[in-house]
């Protein structure tokens, strides 16, 4: 699709999503939406079912006329906490439709948090998962006067039952029970819902977002219905996906990322495997045979450390292999893509062609049938990805297209296309997206995905969305001359030592992850110190062989973590890094930390983010350790 033919699309766009489903049902109702998975039938595992459009949008009518004899009226909240599964589209859909908007709850919030949530966004109706999530709206009810309902989706027995376990007024029904509610409804009033989907503007209220709280209490972003629309043509007209595409969503649908993939599922009508259990992707990957995939940068870091890993158990010879194959993959993807940017072609000399070749056979096709053998390309966002890792999968078949956004600009703003995409980079602005870069190197946005503001605090909107519209994003960027975005950092989290360096800490991390296959995560500390130190946690996975190796598989992780052998070999991939670096931006000291960062712990986000001073607090004793003998090094 032509430049031309994407902005005279945008600017003849619906007002929402939801009159984008009912075009897309008419369309092709007998087409494929979904894939998801059930308990088999015997009992053992699952199996993967599909609905077709219409069948889901019978579903969805149902949830939406539910709502509406529940009596929710236009902009009232409904918020869902649910891991990512059909139901969670279904049910936001619905919500949608009946001109409702949806407030996003990860399930793995505390009752605390999850209350002050569901308070501040006034929601009416909280869609729960499960008895876990029905726990902690019954824990904290007497600060929720406006929760009318919880409708829980994961229900043993019907509504009624649940309703007499002491909610005799009906505070509680199952999914199955609204959606009988709602076919009752439609018996009654067959127009409502489409009737509702017509009234609806184009900056009415659709979704409420609250930040992950990297640092303070999360804010609730205010996205309208036509944002979502806006991203449905937006996707659609970059080809992120193509109607011949099968799409393998398992992020958290609570995030941004996860939400807006399913604008772009409606536009383009392609199919959608959904199955957010993380501890599934691997099994369900040669099952479903995914063509696209997004993911965050972790999650690619791990497959990474996961094959070499794998190819350091099998032995020197096998791992020597791999090593030579990933640098081959590596100087295999820069020369293409340098030539493409020159020549427009994928070129490369006839001997790397010759070596890649090989290795192709070797490792790069095993590589790729681990992700069911028809991955065209990967969209990563949520964070920066290394480099390293991004060249490695280009060169071994696997593309990794880099995006960019954020919750306040509804997920993306810039996205590497499919045929001309540069690692290092975050692509060009998608279609309707204004960017200019401020004087302090700070990128700001203008367009159709901006947020409203923040809900309920004007002060804070204030503070980075300008009377015309420009949003500062606090991130720090360049833009190339052609129109290609590289983040650089994030404003807050540039470092800058006491001689007076600027460092960027996601750079000299993004290297360290390119070079260790054992690395969890990695902090580097050094703000107003005279050098550089890191935090750096262990994958417990790729330790496990490294141990079985080196004779230490006995031993408990935090004895390995702890013992010399493992400090030596962080140690050895400190100097690599170092050779690496500029010599303000070398690591002095580390310290391995006796666990995994991970978001029980409250130390990543939900979303996999990295929170600085979560962890710099949790681990203060540590950090001044590696200043206190060293004051004048």
């Amino acid at each position: 699709m032509t430049e031309t033919e994407t902005q005279t699309k945008l600017d003849g766009r619906p007002p929402s999503v939801a009159t984008l489903f009912l075009d897309r049902v008419e369309t092709t109702p007998d087409l494929e939406a979904f894939q998801y998975p059930a308990p088999a039938a015997g009992g053992d595992g699952d199996e993967w079912r599909s609905l077709t459009w219409a069948q889901s949008a019978e579903r969805v009518f149902a949830i939406a006329a539910g709502l509406l004899d529940l009596g929710l009226q236009p902009e009232e909240r409904v918020a869902v906490a649910c891991n990512t599964r059909l139901e969670w589209i279904l049910t936001d859909l619905g919500i949608l439709c009946a001109g409702g908007a949806n407030t996003t709850v990860y399930p793995s919030t505390n009752a605390e948090e999850t209350a002050f949530i569901l308070a501040d966004s006034g929601s009416r109706v909280l869609v729960a998962e499960d008895a876990t999530q029905l726990a902690k709206a019954r824990e904290m009810r007497a600060q929720l006067p406006d929760l009318a309902h919880v409708v829980v989706v994961d229900a043993e027995g019907t509504g009624e039952a649940l309703a007499a376990e002491g909610d005799p007024e009906g505070w509680v029904l199952s999914l199955a029970e609204l959606e009988r509610r709602g076919a009752d409804y439609l018996e009654k009033h067959p127009d409502s819902v489409r009737e509702h989907i017509r009234a609806l503007r184009p900056d009415q209220l659709a979704t409420l977002i609250y930040t992950s709280g990297t640092t303070g209490r999360p804010k609730g972003v205010r996205l309208a219905h036509d944002a979502w629309s806006y991203m449905g043509y937006a996707i659609e007209g970059i080809e992120l996906v193509k109607p011949d595409d099968v799409q393998y969503l398992w992020l958290p649908l609570a995030h941004v990322f996860g939400k807006v993939l399913t604008a772009g599922h409606i536009k383009v009508g392609h199919v959608m495997a959904v199955d957010g259990r993380i501890d599934k992707i691997i099994e369900n990957l040669p099952v479903v045979r995914p063509t696209k995939m997004c993911g965050v940068p972790r999650i690619f870091e791990k497959v990474y450390n996961g094959v070499a890993a794998k190819a350091k158990a099998g032995g020197g010879a096998k791992y020597k292999i791999f090593l030579w194959a990933a640098e081959v993959a590596r100087e295999y993807a820069r020369v293409t893509q340098d030539n493409h940017r020159r020549t427009g072609k994928r070129t490369a000399p006839v001997g790397l062609a010759t070596k890649h070749a090989l290795a192709d056979k070797l490792v790069y096709g095993k590589f790729r049938e681990a992700f069911g053998g028809r991955m065209r390309g990967m969209v990563s966002g949520s964070a920066a990805l290394a480099p390293e890792i991004g060249y490695f999968f280009d060169g071994a078949g696997v593309p990794i297209l880099e995006g960019y956004g954020l919750t306040e600009s509804a997920a993306a703003s810039f996205c590497n296309r499919e045929d001309t995409y540069r690692t290092g980079t975050v692509g060009k602005p998608l279609p309707g997206c204004e960017v200019r870069i401020a004087d302090d190197g700070e990128i700001m946005l203008r367009g159709p995905g901006i947020m409203q503001g923040y809900h309920g605090l004007p002060e804070k909107t204030a503070e980075v969305l300008e009377d015309d519209g420009w949003f500062h994003t606090g991130d720090i960027g360049e833009l190339s001359d052609d129109g290609y975005l590289r983040i650089t950092d994030r404003k807050k989290d540039l470092i800058k030592t006491s001689g007076g360096k600027y460092i960027a800490p996601s750079e000299v991390e993004g290297q360290f992850k390119a070079v260790c296959p054992y690395v969890g995560s990695i902090i580097v500390i050094g703000a107003d110190r005279n050098y550089c130190t890191v935090l750096i946690s262990l994958d417990e996975v790729a330790l496990t062989g490294w141990a079985k190796e080196n004779g230490l598989e006995d031993r408990p992780y935090a004895e390995l973590v702890a013992s010399t052998e493992a400090q030596e070999l962080v140690e050895g991939y400190v100097r690599q890094l170092n050779e690496r670096l500029q010599r303000w931006q070398t690591i002095k000291k580390f310290r391995i930390l006796p666990r995994d960062l991970d978001v029980e712990h409250g130390e990543l986000t939900p979303s996999l983010k990295l929170k600085r001073p979560v962890v710099e607090q949790e681990y203060k004793d540590l950090i001044e350790d590696m200043y206190a003998s060293s004051r004048e090094a």
